[in-house]
């Protein structure tokens, strides 16, 4: 009873904060759109679901449209791609960090945290001065004689996932460099011992010790990422929509609210589902 006492607390703001929002976004998503934009609030209707696949004709006949589609699997392929080069990057880096003196470490961790002390929005900025044409990166290209026409860098989904996987590579190396931080050196001085050299040791022990770390670090950049709004709108531009953009869309231009409830809901289901396989996939190995 006590337990329960101190937890009430927690469990409410949970529930006001969190679940409150989610439960209204699913009422709006089952209402009909108003004239005007808007909604309804006394009539229920399940087009803003049927409006995801279908669009009716001049004929007033239900097709197939496969834009939301699309937008989708280009916000999941950037969030995949940008997850994969933030590893890349991300695993070398917290493994460095991890093996430097105990002060040193406190230094790097405060040089990977400076980013966050600076808006987003200010930050994806500063990565349009680079790549926009006539730019610093296309400037100094053009100084070396490397290129002589503009790169055209900017509004792509090259210029995209620059901004993803910057926005988001702190929040792979931190639960990396926790991850590696907790190993024993002596079971990697025990690898060496037994013959092991030095891929044998990484992939053999430090791999799979670190992996709790990786998939965490995995997670917290591929969620956010799929739904991210500043990058794509700063950087992508309108060729490069992301799901994130597109809902943003529905609840300020296109007034239409039930599509942009239902537009998030089918996201936060790709992402449940996503972990829900991710779960069951590391119960399966864990037995």
């Amino acid at each position: 009873m006590r337990r329960a006492g101190l937890l009430a607390p927690s469990l409410l703001i949970v529930v006001v904060l969190l679940v409150g929002p989610l439960l209204l976004m699913a009422y709006v998503s089952t209402l009909a759109r108003g004239p005007m934009g808007g909604i309804l609030w006394d009539r229920h209707s399940a087009d803003a679901y049927v409006q995801f696949l279908f669009e009716r004709d001049l004929m007033d006949r239900l097709v197939l449209n496969t834009d939301y589609l699309r937008i989708f699997a280009r916000s999941i392929l950037l969030a995949a791609v940008a997850t994969l080069l933030t590893l890349a990057v991300g695993f070398p880096t917290a493994l460095w960090m991890a093996f430097q003196p105990p002060r040193r470490r406190v230094l790097l961790i405060f040089i990977v945290t400076v980013p966050f002390w600076t808006n987003l929005l200010v930050r994806n900025y500063a990565w349009i001065l680079i790549l926009r044409n006539g730019g610093i990166l296309d400037f100094v290209l053009r100084t070396i004689g490397l290129t002589t026409a503009p790169l055209d860098l900017l509004y792509t989904p090259f210029a995209t996932g620059v901004g993803l996987v910057y926005s988001f590579l702190p929040f792979m190396i931190l639960p990396i460099y926790v991850s590696l931080e907790k190993i024993d050196r002596r079971m990697i001085e025990a690898a060496y011992d037994l013959g092991a050299g030095k891929l044998q040791a990484l992939s053999r022990v430090i791999l799979p010790l670190a992996a709790p770390g990786i998939a965490g670090g995995a997670i917290l950049v591929f969620v956010p990422g799929l739904a991210a709004y500043v990058s794509p709108t700063l950087l992508g531009g309108a060729k490069s929509m992301m799901i994130g953009s597109l809902i943003q869309a529905q609840f300020g231009g296109a007034q239409n609210w039930p599509f942009g409830a239902a537009l998030s809901f089918v996201l936060l289901a790709l992402v449940l589902v996503g972990l829900l396989l991710r779960a069951w996939v590391y119960r399966a190995r864990a037995a």
